[in-house]
């Protein structure tokens, strides 16, 4: 397990063995407490970008801990041939919270968009024919991974080298209601959209765009899904970010922040719409297995206990209270936006550097598109690390801005 050596020294065996696919930051990390993590030179860091908005109850949390230990003495794997009771569970707790009455689990964001494209275009042949099969989705979203969600992906830069894409898929921008009017037709079957773009650089979706995509859905009896991969199981503040909208998808995909840290991923629709989906039409083997959906009753749990939202939500505002301070002070560029805990603050230049001199001193951040830097704290994150947060991104703006 490669115990005792230092970062660099595991980092030059990883580069002999493991793909080139990321651009790895060169740390190596080891334990993780709360909003703290550590590598394995032994030092620390304040962690606000938890795994990419998965660790939303920070790290080893007690709660998660437990449910891992207790199912790991039990049975780990069973495949979805048979039922899983972890499963059921998890799942009537996502029906109950949310619009949806059916869940479908995964493993990922990328395969619960993947079920969703697959659903949404069963669904409009078997109700309308072979013709409504297009789907529009949105310029500088993401959606995965894989060759169908690559394409409804609207970035060019993730798609170059993969031709040729699925057809059907065409783009709309968001916010823009009648760009998407001009888009939307009697051969759309889906309309993708993320209530928040994260990705694309913390961009939220205007309430009259949701509105107006559920007003067009419905006209041309398309199907509205709801990406919710990283805004979405508290990230907002609420459990779902749909909820602060009051517009209602038919489909949501979830992944990330559900399991805690275990890879799971969950699609859910209506009663309407799942049922176009019979045995054979979709599989998962991992998907929703005892170990994952335990890691995801413990999260639910600890998030759906009294007061943990409103807390989540005052914590949040005094976050973002202080970053708006610092860009006002050092008059970055455009006002920190986003909701909750999934903070975006354009700084337009040095994105990349703040970056590396935070890693330098402690707080891991991350920068989207070289000029949004990008807040995923722990919703449990507490005032005093949010302090300290704040103080090392106003010395190090006071330096190189």
């Amino acid at each position: 397990m490669l115990e005792g050596l230092t970062s660099e020294a595991i980092i030059e065996r990883g580069k002999n063995v493991v793909m080139n696919t990321y651009g790895r930051l060169p740390m190596t990390m080891v334990k993780g407490d709360g909003a703290w993590v550590w590598d394995s030179d032994g030092k620390q860091y304040l962690d606000f970008v938890t795994g990419l908005a998965v660790n939303s109850l920070g790290h080893s949390h007690p709660a998660i801990v437990r449910a891992i230990e207790e199912q790991a003495k039990e049975i780990l794997h069973t495949s979805n041939i048979y039922w899983i009771p972890n499963q059921v569970a998890l799942a009537e707790r996502l029906v109950k919270h949310s619009f949806a009455d059916k869940v479908f689990f995964c493993n990922s964001g990328a395969e619960a968009n993947e079920a969703a494209f697959k659903l949404a275009r069963k669904y409009a042949r078997k109700n309308y024919g072979e013709h409504k099969y297009e789907v529009i989705s949105l310029e500088n979203s993401f959606h995965g991974r894989t060759l169908a969600t690559l394409t409804l992906t609207g970035q060019t830069k993730y798609q170059e080298g993969f031709d040729p894409l699925p057809v059907g898929v065409t783009y709309a921008a968001l916010n823009d209601i009648e760009g998407l009017r001009a888009k939307i037709g009697d051969n759309t079957a889906a309309v993708f959209v993320e209530p928040i773009q994260g990705e694309g650089g913390v961009i939220p979706a205007s309430i009259e765009f949701l509105q107006a995509a559920r007003e067009l859905c419905d006209q041309h009896g398309a199907l509205l899904i709801f990406d919710e991969v990283q805004c979405g199981v508290g990230r907002t503040g609420k459990l779902f970010a749909y909820e602060s909208s009051g517009v209602v998808p038919d489909i949501m995909t979830l992944a990330k922040a559900l399991g805690g840290g275990v890879p799971i991923g969950a699609m859910l629709a209506t009663n309407k719409v799942a049922k176009a989906f019979q045995p054979g039409d979709h599989a998962s083997t991992f998907g929703g297995n005892p170990l994952a959906t335990a890691a995801g009753c413990a999260v639910l749990d600890v998030m759906l206990a009294d007061g943990f939202f409103e807390g989540v939500r005052e914590r949040a505002a005094y976050f973002q209270q202080g970053l708006e301070r610092l860009a006002q002070k050092y008059q970055t560029g455009g006002p920190v936006r986003g909701q909750g805990f999934i903070v975006g603050w354009p700084v337009s230049k040095l994105g990349p550097e703040i970056v590396e001199a935070c890693l330098k001193n402690g707080l891991l951040i991350n920068c989207v598109g070289g000029k949004i830097l990008r807040f995923l704290p722990p919703l449990t994150v507490e005032k005093q690390e949010m302090d300290k947060a704040l103080g090392i991104l106003d010395e190090i703006l006071s330096k190189i801005w």
